[in-house]
């Protein structure tokens, strides 16, 4: 009876152990084809957001609804899997407690702890794929909204639109007057601060060679003597040049 209880236990271990590594194949490839498709719609995001970028055209993304769809019906598949293989390895623990398998506890503690770490890395691989699609689908929600506003903009009055880039363009005017004026008051600005201080220059340079004069006055004494000498000598010499210009005159004429 207890050789037949065993074997009746043991095929109740295999059977979840295959359904373990059904649930987990499935879950494998369902996660490859959930890859790929988040994948392609960044890709078409990207590709429709450069288009937008250089074109006029706000049409959606190819396929956005489709694929908006397909990411929920596989999501929804994959939640359901995720749950299965849930139950699974809560089976599976509550096998591995029952009194009658004690001497296989070791061993199948240590597969079941394999198929949870599984079980795991697939639940957090589906919610990070999960989260990177959503949050690419409202990034592009929202571009799609700001283009939306934009094109609708562009296309209202175009009066209004008119009239508004030209108050734009005078207002550019105007800063651009007021940028060459405060320029140009700077520019004098500085000239007036050269020149004022070039003049104090000037004026301590006098002052100076005006205190040396006054401190020395035998040295100012000595240039007047030799100044009035040198104009004593050049009138001498001139009248030395005329009487002797005359006298050739007269000698020539004679």
């Amino acid at each position: 009876l207890e050789t037949k209880m065993a074997a009746g236990s043991s095929n109740y271990w295999e059977d979840l152990r295959k359904q373990a590594r059904q649930l987990e194949n499935e879950l494998d490839l369902k996660l490859v084809s959930f890859s790929k498709l988040c994948t392609s719609y960044s890709g078409a995001a990207t590709r429709d957001g450069r288009r937008d970028r250089y074109s006029s055209d706000t049409t959606p993304l190819l396929n956005g609804s489709s694929q908006d769809r397909m990411f929920d019906t596989m999501a929804a598949e994959m939640e359901q899997l995720l749950a299965k293989l849930t139950g699974v390895n809560d089976k599976m623990a509550e096998y591995t407690s029952t009194p009658g398998v004690t001497s296989l506890n070791a061993a199948l503690m240590h597969t079941l702890q394999r198929h949870r770490d599984i079980l795991q890395d697939y639940t957090h691989e589906f919610n990070k794929t999960k989260a990177n699609f959503i949050a690419i689908r409202e990034r592009e929600d929202l571009l799609g909204s700001v283009r939306k506003d934009i094109e609708s903009y562009k296309s209202g009055s175009g009066v209004n639109n008119r009239r508004t880039e030209l108050f734009l363009k005078e207002h550019d005017h105007l800063r651009n007057s007021d940028r060459l004026i405060e320029d140009t008051i700077s520019i004098a600005m500085a000239t007036k601060e050269n020149v004022t201080s070039q003049r104090g220059v000037l004026k301590a340079i006098q002052s100076k060679v005006n205190s040396l004069a006054n401190r020395f006055p035998a040295i100012n004494s000595l240039v007047q003597r030799l100044n009035l000498r040198k104009r004593r000598d050049t009138l001498i010499l001139g009248g030395v040049i005329g009487i002797c210009t005359i006298l050739l005159l007269l000698y020539a004429f004679h």
